[in-house]
């Protein structure tokens, strides 16, 4: 049986082994990893999108948990006592009650007693006896009372996670995002050393043959030679920034819970400005008629603002003195309606008030200190937010500009590096001047890839500042 059983184990490790190594390395034979492909990952599978739902689920169960406030209720309260074979009282108290919104609440009794030594104000019918009434707060807790007050924060405080999620999400779209742009960047930059540094091999070697068969001196070899190892240099340096910024992706890709890997040979591509706009939602935003009310930063801050005026209401109320009045008719023939009389009732006034109300008032005072501070928040969160947007669009329009003419600098110095290399095969030109020119190029090559970069993450910042949430 053994013999048989550890093939069939062994071919089962190495079948999920296999199926794990396939997701972590779902890239592994895919040449482009485009940012929309990214980006859908991002939104699909990372750990911060469910924490953001997590959120949302624990509002919804928090307003389901004040709800319960208002719940009908039933309350048996049953009391029996027996002593030498005698008993003393036997005492059932069954009461349904019914809260409302306000402070009134609807309530039916039954009760029924018997002993020996029955407190004589539980004397009932022998069938029991029946109530039906209410109770009311007619001062403190009749408009606002503690029960209300939760509920409404429980439904502010919903609205305000829902917005607390948008901002979640978009502000984990907008750091990958940048983690995605950074990457674009850091393999630019190596392609652009790569190809140097074939230039300046291809010079090499033909400059030491020139050199062997006494056309140039040797000390433009050794030029050559210095050249090559400086684009080497900087291949190195880019080829460690391009790594380091992979990684950096790798952060954000999650499949099924588990974190995906991009290989080596992955590459990402320059996405269309249009294509960026149209992924982070961004087409056509109009900053003249834009609505600030509506970015949920401030939406989070006008229902904290809400729920903060809930409570100032309800430390103000609480500045009255309770007066709780009741009033119930009774009966012992419940199945008469007309056995429920005015003739026949129990009814109740209870009243209490604090001489100098100091806890009430201190109260009252810190609620209006926090709703104060949370108005102040607002002002200063609404100026933040609408200079982000102003600034993101002058950046983005200074941008354009530059990224047009850096554009016309690189086909310039390209036309000046090919006329150099012409004149110098031709003898009328130096490797130093070659090389001077072909240096001048690839740091407008690295200055156009930086500006390029620069302008995809203005627009992701004119997103972030926007607080969008793209759909799923």
């Amino acid at each position: 049986m053994n013999r048989y059983l550890y093939p069939f184990l062994l071919l089962c490790s190495l079948l999920v082994t296999s199926i794990s190594f396939a997701q972590n390395n779902l890239y592994q034979k895919t040449g482009v990893f485009s940012y929309q492909e990214f980006l859908s990952f991002v939104k699909k599978h990372h750990p911060i999108i469910k924490q953001a739902n997590l959120n949302l689920s624990m509002g919804e169960a928090n307003l389901l948990k004040s709800r319960g406030g208002f719940d009908p209720k039933i309350e048996i309260d049953y009391q029996n006592k027996e002593f030498k074979k005698q008993e003393y009282y036997d005492i059932l108290n069954a009461t349904f009650k019914i809260p409302t919104w306000y402070g009134v609440e609807f309530k039916a009794n039954f009760e029924e007693n018997t002993g020996v030594f029955l407190n004589p104000q539980n004397n009932v019918p022998k069938n029991g006896l029946y109530s039906a009434g209410l109770s009311v707060s007619a001062l403190e807790g009749l408009l606002i009372n503690d029960r209300m007050a939760t509920l409404k924060k429980a439904k502010f405080f919903l609205e305000q996670t829902k917005a607390e999620r948008s901002l979640l999400v978009n502000e984990l779209i907008y750091q990958a995002t940048l983690a995605y742009f950074d990457w674009i960047k850091a393999t630019t930059e190596e392609t652009i050393y790569d190809d140097s540094l074939k230039n300046a091999q291809t010079r090499f070697k033909a400059t030491k043959r020139s050199v062997e068969t006494g056309d140039k001196a040797a000390i433009d070899s050794i030029e050559a030679k210095i050249t090559l190892q400086s684009r080497q240099l900087g291949l190195e340096a880019a080829r460690l920034k391009r790594i380091k910024s992979a990684f950096k992706v790798s952060n954000f890709l999650w499949l099924n819970d588990i974190p995906l890997d991009l290989q080596p040979n992955i590459k990402p591509n320059v996405p269309e400005t249009t294509i960026v706009a149209s992924l982070l939602e961004i087409n056509d935003p109009r900053i003249d008629s834009l609505q600030l009310d509506n970015h949920p930063k401030i939406q989070a801050l006008n229902y904290k603002i809400k729920s903060l005026n809930v409570d100032k209401n309800l430390k103000l109320n609480k500045l009255l003195p309770k007066l709780d009045l009741n009033y119930n008719f009774i009966s012992s023939s419940p199945e008469q309606i007309d056995t429920f009389n005015q003739r026949e009732y129990k009814a109740g006034i209870k009243f209490s008030t604090p001489l100098f109300l100091r806890k009430e008032r201190g109260d009252l005072k810190l609620a209006k200190f926090k709703l104060q501070d949370a108005n102040y928040e607002r002002s200063a969160q609404n100026l933040a937010i609408r200079n982000k947007i102003n600034m993101a669009y002058a950046e983005i329009n200074s941008l354009d500009k530059q990224f047009s003419l850096i554009e016309k600098m690189v086909v310039n110095y390209k036309t000046m590096l090919n006329a150099e290399e012409r004149k110098f095969f031709l003898g009328e030109s130096s490797l130093f001047l070659v090389n001077s020119r072909e240096q001048k190029l690839i740091n407008s090559q690295l200055k156009q890839n930086e500006i390029q970069v620069k302008l995809l993450n203005t627009r992701a910042k004119l997103f972030n500042s926007l607080g969008l949430t793209p759909e799923e």
